[in-house]
């Protein structure tokens, strides 16, 4: 009875093991389904994987759960240390602008692209420019601090101005347009002239007037007289509209050779040079300071967002999906990977319990004898 009982108790244990797993499928005899077929899980698999995708959204990967790992220090540190090992990587290879642009994200003419954006952009921004500035007068264009310039400059420009007058008329070509000057005028003025042309002489009129001319540049009066004009003829300018401007100085050229410079110091060279040519100056730059605060922005973003972002995930449905896919066979391979042992003393504790009884159950058939 005791060899028995130890049989009977372990090959039901055994076989109720076994039936939390099989058979994977039910058997069916005609219509009739055989009892307890399919096994345990294949039949309840649709419930366990919505338990199990509950479990997980609820008590394993929370939002709070979550939150805290990301805010932690040492992830943190870890996600900063290995972002500089691959911005390092990146930063010293012979990889270029142009054939990481192309291997990543499918762009085989980024550089031709870059000056296009640049040049339709400034054309755009040009544009705008000019028709909100012309209807506007210059005095609210220029900035205030490029006017006290001016202004400041004005009595310096009046005394170069000045000077480059005073050697240009020393000059002998100063001299020879002067003397051509005078002799248009005397010539102009018929027999006056002639009356005083014979009245000097053989002396040149020019060689009186010359003289003269340096002088007068050389008074106060004269630099007072020009820096006052000069002033005029600014405060009138800045009164003036802009669109009335434009018809002395060509601002669409004066556009179209700003983006000329501009085009002309993007540098999109660097697009066909290996990155280790030209980041060694940014290196330090972006690892100790760019790297650290992209991680920490990162994070604090994700961290802010994650109650969105794992709706928007829906980790409870992709668990579902998961279980309900996987394989009973693989499910049961690794159960029994894991709890073999377990599952084996579960055996074994049932033949120990079915012996005992059937020890029980023969005392009790000695004293009923």
């Amino acid at each position: 009875m005791v060899l028995v009982g130890a049989l009977i108790g372990g090959i039901t244990n055994s076989i109720a093991i076994k039936m939390l797993f099989r058979p994977y499928k039910a058997i069916y005899v005609k219509r009739w389904r055989v009892p307890f077929t399919p096994g345990l899980i294949p039949k309840r698999r649709v419930e366990l994987a919505e338990q199990l995708g509950k479990l997980v959204t609820t008590h394993l990967l929370t939002a709070e759960g979550l939150k805290k790992k990301l805010e932690s220090s040492l992830f943190m540190t870890e996600m900063t240390e290995w972002l500089k090992k691959e911005v390092k990587k990146v930063l010293r290879s012979d990889e270029t602008i142009t054939s990481v642009s192309e291997k990543w994200f499918g762009i085989t003419d980024g550089k031709k692209q870059l000056e296009s954006k640049i040049d339709e952009w400034l054309e755009i921004k040009s544009v705008e420019l000019l028709t909100e500035l012309r209807p506007k007068r210059v005095k609210d264009v220029i900035p205030e601090n490029l006017n006290k310039k001016v202004e400041q400059s004005i009595p310096q420009v009046t005394a170069v101005f000045i000077e480059k007058g005073k050697h240009y008329f020393e000059t002998e070509e100063g001299i020879e347009r002067l003397s051509n000057m005078v002799d248009r005028f005397l010539s102009g003025r018929g027999t006056v002239g002639n009356m005083v042309s014979m009245f000097l002489g053989n002396e040149r009129l020019v060689d009186k007037i010359q003289p003269e001319i340096i002088k007068m540049l050389n008074d106060e009066g004269t630099h007072e007289l020009i820096e006052v004009f000069m002033k005029k003829e600014w405060e009138k300018l800045k009164q003036s509209k802009v669109e009335d401007v434009e018809e002395y100085v060509d601002l669409q050229q004066m556009v179209y050779f700003l983006k000329q410079e501009v085009m002309e110091n993007v540098p999109v060279h660097y697009f066909d040079e290996p990155f280790h040519r030209w980041t060694q100056q940014y290196e330090q730059h972006l690892l100790n300071d760019l790297t650290p605060r992209f991680v920490k922005k990162v994070g604090q973003t994700i961290s802010d967002e994650l109650v969105y972002l794992l709706k928007k995930l829906k980790l409870e449905e992709v668990v579902k999906h998961q279980v309900e896919q996987f394989s009973v066979k693989r499910l049961e391979d690794m159960v029994l990977s894991i709890s073999r042992k377990e599952f084996k003393l579960i055996t074994y504790l049932g033949a120990i319990l079915g012996g005992l009884i059937g020890l029980f159950q023969g005392i009790i058939l000695i004293f009923l004898q």
